[in-house]
């Protein structure tokens, strides 16, 4: 791998670490101030929400400028929000504005990978990014519930200093302003990844002018016969996987009687599973062999029903880390296959515009799926139940969309994998 690919690495996971130890304090934030059970939940979609409204200007902007400054500039945005929470905006919206970040931050983290690497390392460059971004999310979620524990914040709140009110009262607010300094730790690697010598694509004088350019390439992604299978599957995963962080929170107290902190490190516990799939599948598969891991995708939704059965600490964690460990083995190469042809149809900051927008998009469903569930009485068991039979329904959907085009469109099918082997073996 490139020097700059480690640089790459290093800023993807400092800033994943704070997006996610913020999750938790935002979590604790509105439990702490005794908003209702469907707000806490909301905080999952409400991060989506600015994915889906600036997708179509999110691509251009990654490919308009350097993709470190414009990490930068996305770190930037997402300490905004932190500052928001800390002074008195409503935690939801204040999220929202994090996830505004987050949503100009990922088009270029992905996008610099095609630009940096040639398609023969783009799985195993997935699979480190991935295996690492899991491995932010197990420190970050582990890092926020630790943050929001007495033992950190009650020597936090204990510090006084003289001729200083800093308004910062709660465990929660003491673990948002010390996730500032995090941020700005990535925001430094941000400043030293390379210019890729890639030529910029200026924005248009008028961005609304964007809009249609956007559509057409969500359009010509979802037409390709592996571009539909592989945006398809990984936005899938990622709606459920975005949900899981609060799901889980929300199952270790019901069945488990957890506080939040406690609950954090089971979230953790997932997401160290997903880690150790995703290194396993940047080492197995290939870009032509993505579409067989499919199956997976069923029994992630099988396995979130069989949550509810489970009331024991020493059964729940092994189950989460295998829940987790299908999910890493799913995501990696359907990712790889996307980016790779995501990147022959239309840019490579374009196209990761496209996947998020279809990935926040279902994030933001499935989302507001579960909250309304809980908002109108459902229990934590029966919620989680109902959406893991819609995740396991609509990747049988899937599959069996894969297989019709096998029927149908054979020809079409074995030329883009052939085309993907070359790369594999030229690039």
């Amino acid at each position: 791998m490139k020097r700059g690919f480690y640089t790459i690495m290093s800023a993807q996971f400092f800033s994943s670490l704070a997006d996610n130890a913020l999750f938790v304090a935002a979590v604790e934030l509105l439990r702490s101030g005794g908003a209702a059970e469907w707000q806490r939940a909301a905080l999952v979609p409400m991060f989506a929400l600015f994915y889906v409204i600036l997708a179509p200007f999110v691509g251009a902007f990654a490919d308009a400028l350097p993709k470190g400054r414009v990490m930068f500039v996305s770190n930037a945005i997402k300490v905004v929000g932190c500052l928001m929470m800390l002074f008195g905006a409503h935690p939801l919206l204040a999220y929202a504005v994090v996830g505004l970040g987050a949503a100009a931050y990922s088009p270029a983290k992905y996008g610099i990978l095609t630009e940096l690497l040639p398609a023969s390392q783009l799985v195993k460059a997935n699979g480190w990014i991935e295996g690492l971004t899991i491995a932010s999310i197990i420190l970050g979620i582990l890092l926020g519930g630790q943050l929001v524990g007495q033992a950190i914040a009650g020597r936090m709140l204990g510090l006084d200093f003289p001729f200083l009110d800093t308004g910062i009262d709660t465990a929660p607010e003491a673990a948002i302003f010390l996730l500032i300094f995090v941020y700005a730790i990535a925001a430094w690697f941000n400043t030293r990844i390379p210019h890729t010598g890639v030529e910029m694509r200026a924005m248009p004088g008028n961005l609304l002018q964007l809009v249609p350019d956007f559509w057409t390439c969500n359009a010509r992604l979802w037409r390709d016969k592996l571009g539909q299978i592989s945006l398809a599957t990984t936005t899938l995963f990622w709606g459920v996987s975005g949900n899981l962080r609060y799901i889980i929170l929300a199952w270790s107290a019901a069945a488990l009687g957890y506080s939040t902190t406690q609950a954090s490190a089971l979230s953790g516990v997932v997401a160290l599973g997903t880690a150790v799939g995703a290194i396993v599948a940047s080492m197995r598969m290939s870009l032509d062999r993505a579409t067989s891991v499919m199956p997976l995708g069923i029994a992630m939704g099988l396995l979130v029903v069989l949550m509810n059965f489970i009331d024991n600490v020493w059964l729940a964690a092994p189950f989460l880390i295998l829940l987790g460990g299908l999910g890493g083995f799913l995501v990696v190469p359907m990712n790889a296959l996307l980016q790779h042809r995501g990147h022959n149809l239309m840019g490579a900051g374009r196209s990761i515009a496209v996947q998020n927008f279809n990935e926040q998009a279902c994030i933001l469903g499935l989302g507001a799926f579960y909250s309304l569930s809980t908002g109108i009485g459902m229990s934590a068991f029966g919620a989680i139940t109902a959406f893991g039979v819609l995740v396991a329904g609509v990747m049988w959907l899937i599959q069996r969309w894969h297989a019709r085009n096998l029927v149908r469109h054979k020809d079409e099918v074995d030329h883009l994998l052939a085309i993907a082997r070359h790369d594999k073996a030229h690039g």
